[in-house]
């Protein structure tokens, strides 16, 4: 298990929102967290810990206005730390160069290839065609309903009927290099992880995954750690203590060394 840091990009600034709270109308959020610095500062800090494979995310959709300011604080991420970061939020074959042209390692992508609800075949391999398998990341980000997580997009806001499943995680790992998975009915609460979301991933474990939501413990690693059997690498939030949480950075650096 190995520690993905992150930077969430709304409305031009770094934050950390509830994350079923987030509405494009208006370009609203439940926020427990905004940062006085630039998305570029936590990139170069990531940099000098010298933690790879963390997640940029463009919170805003490119019909909003905030969207451009949103969208060069990304950018000004990734040439902080070239190829040490992931960029998502908005991709599409026709924008993911940008990204990756300005230092990506990897572009995230989930809306596009889960359109009107289904998974895009077509949408996915015009993808890879564009980006290369082993640049892409499948966000497979999921809400419950009926006791079962289904995969969601724009921004968290739309069910899908996709399922998360090991057939899914089978299906979709042929087309990209790693999964990231947001428990989002937790995301941002610090109340603990989605235990089922994890139980699945580290069960399947055949390609790298993120996980993201609700860890605001060393106890909830511990637990995701058993869950995900080593195999699930975990993204620490509104808990960390850079975006105002308890949960001290050095000291989940030690954990990540023992782990």
């Amino acid at each position: 298990m190995k520690f993905r840091p992150c930077i969430d990009i709304h409305n031009g600034s770094v934050k950390q929102i509830i994350g079923g709270s987030l509405k494009d109308a208006g370009d609203s959020a439940q926020e427990n967290f905004v940062s006085g610095q630039d998305a570029a500062f936590y990139a170069g800090l990531y940099r000098e810990k010298g933690i790879r494979g963390g997640h940029i995310i463009l919170l805003n959709p490119p019909s909003s206005p905030y969207y451009e300011e949103t969208k060069r604080q990304a950018l000004s991420a990734l040439l902080a730390y070239p190829q040490g970061m992931q960029a998502g939020g908005g991709i599409t074959p026709e924008n993911a160069a940008v990204f990756l042209d300005a230092g990506a390692s990897h572009v995230i992508v989930t809306s596009y290839v889960f359109s009107e609800g289904l998974i895009r075949y077509d949408r996915l391999q015009a993808l890879v065609k564009e980006t290369g398998k082993e640049k892409l990341v499948l966000d497979l980000s999921v809400r419950s309903r009926g006791g079962r997580y289904y995969i969601v997009t724009d921004r968290w806001q739309k069910y899908t009927s996709v399922e998360l499943t090991r057939q899914v995680l089978d299906e979709l790992s042929g087309f990209c290099d790693e999964f990231l998975v947001h428990a989002v009915d937790v995301e941002g609460k610090s109340a603990g992880i989605e235990e089922p979301v994890a139980g699945l991933l580290g069960d399947w474990g055949k390609i790298p995954i993120a996980y993201a939501g609700g860890v605001h413990s060393f106890a909830d690693l511990d637990k995701l750690k058993k869950l995900g059997k080593g195999r699930v690498d975990v993204t620490i939030g509104s808990a960390l203590d850079l975006f105002g949480g308890q949960m001290a950075f050095a000291d989940v650096l030690s954990y990540m060394e023992r782990a």
